[in-house]
């Protein structure tokens, strides 16, 4: 039978808008025990912003995080998905698509995310990848 990624997903992403400081975006991120936030413009999803885009584009480039924007790095180029999609589209677009997180968009509006740990859970829980996405978080 066909698994949706509405079973999956992270439901209720976080969502900063463009203007949102990328210090701020990083906070959010630690508070929230999160690897991501969506990029929203008047609720419609306009890109994704990772933990990794910030080390990658801007820590490692010497940016300064209070005055530099989410909308300076994030990505804009999006894949996204329907909570009705089934699971192997997911799995074929991160694979095509090489990237990690899909936002999950219904009605032009984000309303989760669904990542790799995600699918590895719902594919493999007892291999390691899958075990470790579905541990409960360690600080």
């Amino acid at each position: 039978m066909p698994q949706s990624i509405r079973d999956f997903m992270t439901a209720d992403p976080v969502c900063i808008s463009s203007t949102t400081s990328l210090a701020e975006a990083a906070r959010l991120m630690r508070d929230k025990d999160i690897g991501d936030v969506l990029i929203t413009d008047g609720g419609t999803i306009t890109g994704i912003l990772t933990d990794r885009d910030i080390v990658v584009r801007a820590v490692a480039k010497r940016v300064n995080l209070d005055e530099t924007p989410a909308s300076a790095i994030c990505t804009r180029e999006l894949t996204t998905l329907s909570p009705d999609d089934d699971l192997e589209l997911a799995i074929e677009r991160m694979g095509s698509d090489a990237i990690r997180r899909i936002p999950v968009v219904e009605g032009g509006r984000p309303v989760g995310v669904v990542s790799l740990g995600d699918l590895a859970v719902a594919r493999a829980r007892r291999t390691v990848l899958g075990g470790i996405s579905a541990a409960p978080p360690t600080h």
